[in-house]
């Protein structure tokens, strides 16, 4: 087996520099149980940040590895212009669990993907051009999915297309100046939106806000785009994120945790939207058998194990110890997040951002056995979005430990 350090150097060797990594000295996984993660070395660690919100259902799970595998032996893939049973299955199973009245799908391979798609689909249904988006938002790495994303860190390409009009994320501020672009411009065809944004910084709005946007929206004629790529499946303790606002969009986006681990995404919308989509579409690997039985497991698991109540019993246990670090650390600015998708901010009020503490953070982390995330404008905000089979032990280490590292980073 390759060292570290060698998988390391052919990591700079063989693929693009614009892939990063954390960690200073990273350890090479090579195996995972549910919530745990083993290295080369044999080191146990306990995952709390899930591949970014993929592996909901745990890692390597027995009863989604099973018919995943049996999938595999009998058809891997024919492509989506040919008849299969298990993506009729699926589109089937989400028009009963999606939110309101969205019931057609289209299958594809990635977040990007699907909320790319979904612009199309606005597009064509609106015969409209642009899209509002918000303030600190990521979207994805296509053309138009990172034309709508506001954090500069991903926006690579230097020619984006001008397509977008960037609202603030602050609630006192978004309604009126969606209304004030409104006024103005009458070409703008959806307003895309993260219910909870994740990359953003785990930044959570409060309740009544969208519906109020949905409301604007509607008196003039612009469809809303939710992007369900992080928050989807049981994550913030609703199977869906914008089901806490009490609101229905136009257009839902989907991927990451709905394979758990094996590549899929969708869009979905309603009847009346989907009737307009008729030129011809495809996509190759979209709505492969495997992946769709991997989804449908998926589907089975979190309803089996109850996983929306878990996300919110032991999100909310881990949100009340956490505000008990953050009065116990005045560098800790906020905690915010709903179910097992929460963010603890590191800076001083009114000073730079805590980043290389952070990193500082992760670090001990790490050498106690613990995977945590990062995300934020600033990169300090750290991520607690684990596998959503932990158990309350889980959660008391982490706290523990995280506790050690904020004192001593």
């Amino acid at each position: 087996m390759l060292s570290s350090k060698e998988i390391l150097q052919m990591r700079r060797d063989y693929l693009m520099p614009c892939l990063g990594y954390f960690y200073k000295d990273p350890p090479v996984f090579v195996r995972g149980d549910m919530q745990y993660l083993f290295d080369e070395k044999g080191k146990k660690y306990l995952d709390f940040f899930a591949g970014v919100s993929v592996m909901n259902c745990g890692h390597s799970n027995p009863e989604i590895i099973d018919r995943v595998t049996k999938q595999l032996g009998t058809l891997q893939h024919v492509t989506n212009v040919y008849l299969t049973q298990p993506v009729v299955e699926l589109a089937k199973r989400l028009s009963e669990i999606l939110p309101g009245n969205l019931h057609n799908s289209f299958f594809c391979m990635s977040g990007s993907e699907a909320n790319e798609g979904a612009m199309l689909l606005a597009r064509i249904y609106t015969g409209k051009r642009k899209f509002i988006a918000l303030n600190r938002s990521l979207h994805g790495r296509t053309n138009l999915t990172m034309a709508a994303t506001s954090i500069p860190m991903w926006r690579a390409d230097p020619f984006l297309p001008e397509d977008f009009c960037f609202v603030s994320n602050t609630p006192e501020e978004t309604l009126a100046q969606i209304e004030s672009i409104l006024k103005k411009d009458r070409d703008i065809a959806a307003f895309i939106f993260e219910p909870i944004q994740g990359n953003g910084g785990i930044i959570t709005p409060p309740d009544g806000y969208f519906k109020e946007i949905a409301s604007l929206l509607k008196s003039y004629g612009v469809l809303m785009i939710c992007d369900e790529v992080q928050t989807g499946f049981a994550r913030t303790g609703k199977l869906f994120a914008i089901e806490h606002y009490g609101v229905v969009p136009d257009i839902m986006t989907m991927s990451k945790a709905l394979g758990n681990g094996i590549p899929i995404a969708a869009f979905s919308t309603t009847r009346e939207i989907a009737a307009s989509f008729t030129s011809p579409s495809a996509s190759t690997l979209g709505g492969n058998p495997v992946a769709c039985a991997s989804a449908l497991a998926v589907l089975d698991y979190i309803e089996k194990h109850n996983l929306c109540e878990r996300a919110k019993k032991l999100g909310d246990l881990l949100y009340e110890k956490l505000l008990v670090l953050k009065e116990r650390y005045p560098f800790v600015r906020e905690v915010r997040g709903k179910g097992l998708m929460l963010g603890m901010e590191l800076g001083y009020e009114g000073k730079e951002p805590l980043s290389a503490k952070t990193d500082a953070v992760l670090e001990l982390l790490k050498e106690d056995g613990i995977i945590l995330g990062k995300n934020g404008l600033y990169r300090n905000v750290l991520a607690f979005q684990p596998p959503l089979v932990i158990d309350e032990t889980d959660i008391e280490y982490l706290v523990e430990r995280l506790d050690n590292a904020l004192k001593n980073s």
